[in-house]
C-alpha cells in the first residue's frame, strides 16, 4: 500500500508549497486500486493533490468517515474533479452538529446542501460492506473502551433538543492485503482502542500492519491541550501495545501533545502524518 495525506494541521518541513487546514484527507494506492478517504473542508486536499502528482480522477472510491466539516465539506470539490467514484457515508438520521464549550458554541457539522448536490454518487451504508473487493467499511464499531474526553464537547441537535453527539454517523476503513490490515481511523470518536478491537474481532489472528488516521485524544483544539490527563493518554499507549500493530500514523485531532505521551511508550511504531507525507506500508 502507498499512502499520502493530502491535508492535514501540519506539513512537511521541506513543503512550503502545500497547504494546511485543520481537516484530514488521504490517499491510498491498493492492490491495483484508489481509494479516497475523508476529504477536508474545503478544496485544498485536490490543490495539495496535484501538487503531489496525484489525479483524482483515478480515484475509485471515497469513504467519509464522519459527518465533521473537517472531514466531509471538500468532498463536493471532489466530485468536480471525478466524474464516476462513489462516496461513501454511514447512513444516519439528519442532525445538525456543534462543538460547545464555556458558552461557546461553533457548527462542526457537514454542509447542508453537500448530499443534496452529490445526488446518486452518494452511498448511504448501515453494516459492513466491501465495497471493494477486500476493501470494507464498518458502521458496528465496539464499545469495550471509553470513548475520548474530548467528545465532551461535541453534541447534535435532531430538532428533538441538544444531545451529546453518540457518532452514529461514524465509520471505519479496513483494508485488507495479502500480508495484513491497514484500519482507517478517521477522528476515532468511537475510540482508537474500539476501532481496533473492531479490527481485531473482524479478521482474529490477521497482522495490523498500520493504524491510520487521527485518534481525537486533544481536548480544546484551540489550546492544543489534551482530553483527559497525561496518564489517560499513556494507558491508551500501553494498551494499542497489546494489540498486533506493527505501525500507527497519526495527526490532525491526535493533537501534537498526545502524540509526545503515546511516542513516550510506543516509540517507532508510533509517526506523524503531516500533509504531504508519503509513506508504503
Amino acid at each position: 500500500m502507498e499512502l499520502t495525506a493530502l491535508v492535514d494541521n501540519t506539513r512537511l518541513a521541506d513543503r512550503p508549497d502545500l497547504t494546511v487546514e485543520r481537516g484530514l484527507s488521504l490517499h491510498v494506492k491498493t492492490q491495483g486500486r484508489q481509494l479516497l478517504f475523508d476529504a477536508g473542508s474545503s478544496q485544498i486536499f485536490c490543490d495539495n493533490a496535484a501538487l503531489l502528482n496525484i489525479d483524482l480522477q483515478a480515484v475509485d472510491a471515497a469513504v467519509i468517515s464522519h459527518r465533521h466539516h473537517d472531514h466531509c465539506n471538500g468532498i463536493t470539490h471532489f466530485l468536480d474533479r471525478n466524474t464516476a467514484a462513489p462516496v461513501y457515508f454511514r447512513a444516519c438520521d439528519e442532525a445538525e452538529y456543534s462543538f460547545r464549550a464555556f458558552g461557546f458554541k461553533s457548527n462542526v457539522g457537514i454542509a447542508k446542501d453537500l448530499l443534496e448536490r452529490a445526488g446518486e454518487r452518494v452511498k448511504f451504508v448501515n453494516q459492513m460492506t466491501e465495497i471493494l473487493p477486500d476493501v470494507f467499511v464498518v458502521t458496528e464499531l465496539s464499545h469495550k473502551y471509553t470513548q475520548p474526553k474530548g467528545n465532551q464537547y461535541l453534541f447534535t441537535d435532531a430538532g428533538q433538543g441538544r444531545k451529546p453527539d453518540t457518532f452514529d454517523h461514524e465509520l471505519m476503513l479496513i483494508v485488507k492485503e495479502a500480508d495484513g490490515l491497514v484500519v482507517f481511523t478517521g477522528c476515532a470518536h468511537h475510540g482508537v482502542l474500539n476501532m481496533v478491537e473492531t479490527a481485531v474481532t473482524l479478521f482474529p489472528n490477521t497482522r495490523i500492519k498500520a493504524v491510520v488516521g487521527g485518534f481525537h485524544l486533544v481536548g480544546l483544539p484551540l489550546l492544543n491541550g489534551i482530553g483527559g490527563t497525561p496518564k489517560d493518554i499513556e494507558a491508551i499507549g500501553r494498551t494499542l501495545l497489546e494489540y498486533p500493530i506493527d505501525k500507527l500514523y497519526t495527526g490532525h485531532c491526535t493533537g501534537m501533545k498526545a502524540f509526545g505521551l503515546l511516542k513516550g511508550g510506543l516509540g517507532e511504531r508510533l509517526e506523524h502524518l503531516p500533509t504531504g507525507r508519503h509513506v508504503v506500508i
